[in-house]
């Protein structure tokens, strides 16, 4: 009887059939409602009301208002300033993250650890601590001040400021995603092509980049959405000068603050858009990165 008990999750797989139903398959109906009652709930209660709310209160004085609050100079230096700090911010973040994940996915040195733990940094530290920290290298009493003041160059209250704070508050974004894709596509298909005699850059553009492409994409995704939308180390080295260092998100802080709710929610909106507009590249990403692992299964068989 043990033998033949031992025997019947062979044959029931060779029968193609699964030997044991796994327990999250089998819950009961009302237990598998439930749970997903309770995701639509939370999604509803913190995500799809605020947004609802958002452009409810963007448009509710009408087209008219909410049209003059974005096209005010105040808000249209806002967006600018935005869009220029992460049209810098993003394609330095996109070399250093190839970079770094390039040297820790494919090569052992000492340090490594090391490494890592200082591109986590930004996740760990508060972006306010980290504003502070270029006011402390870079303000009128700061390590750098007085010769940055003596050259006449300012950083602080300034674009570089902002674009210096933006940085390193989003550097590990594609850092983090092509880590781990690299450390498991490993190293075989470089070390051929560099066996066929094939040159670094070639291996890099011919092999690797079309290996890691998806999960840069990813990246680079979420890095932009976090550059636009950073609040609290900007907040900081901007010194809040309306129509030259102000962001979107400090453009919205500063006209709720002065009671101008519709104002504030027009150009909230415009961020809520970038994001929807963020989550949909995203679920086109992901879409396609699996799309693209499935399609050399198809191929073999």
């Amino acid at each position: 009887m043990a033998g033949a008990a031992a025997t019947l999750p062979i044959s029931a797989q060779a029968r193609g059939e699964p030997a044991y139903a796994p327990a999250a398959t089998v819950e009961p109906v009302w237990v598998r409602a439930l749970l997903i009652g309770i995701a639509l709930a939370f999604l509803t209660l913190f995500l799809f009301i605020p947004l609802l709310a958002v452009f409810s209160e963007a448009l509710r004085k009408g087209w008219d208002a909410y049209l003059a609050a974005i096209v005010e100079p105040d808000a249209i230096s806002a967006i600018k300033l935005t869009l220029l700090t992460a049209a810098i911010a993003v394609p330095l973040n996109l070399v250093f993250g190839v970079a770094a994940a390039w040297t820790i996915a494919k090569f052992e040195f000492r340090g490594k650890n090391v490494l890592l733990t200082l591109i986590d940094l930004p996740f760990s530290v508060s972006p306010v601590i980290s504003g502070l920290i270029y006011v402390l290298l870079f303000g009128a009493q700061g390590w750098f001040g007085e010769w940055l003041r003596d050259h006449d160059i300012k950083i602080l209250f300034a674009v570089p400021g902002i674009v210096l704070a933006t940085i390193f508050v989003t550097f590990p974004f594609v850092a983090r995603e092509l880590i781990p894709l690299m450390q498991s596509q490993g190293t075989e298909e470089e070390e051929a092509a560099l066996v066929l005699g094939a040159s670094g850059w070639r291996t890099f553009w011919h092999v690797t980049l079309p290996n890691i492409k998806w999960g840069l994409l990813y990246g680079v995704i979420l890095c932009n959405a976090r550059a636009m939308g950073e609040f609290g180390a900007v907040s900081v080295v901007s010194g809040h000068i309306r129509g030259e260092t102000n962001t979107m998100p400090l453009q919205v802080e500063i006209l709720y603050n002065e009671y101008n709710f519709a104002a504030a929610f027009a150009v909230a909106s415009l961020l809520a858009l970038l994001a929807l507009v963020t989550l949909a590249l995203k679920t086109f990403v992901e879409w396609r990165a699996a799309d693209s692992n499935l399609q050399p299964l198809h191929e073999g068989q």
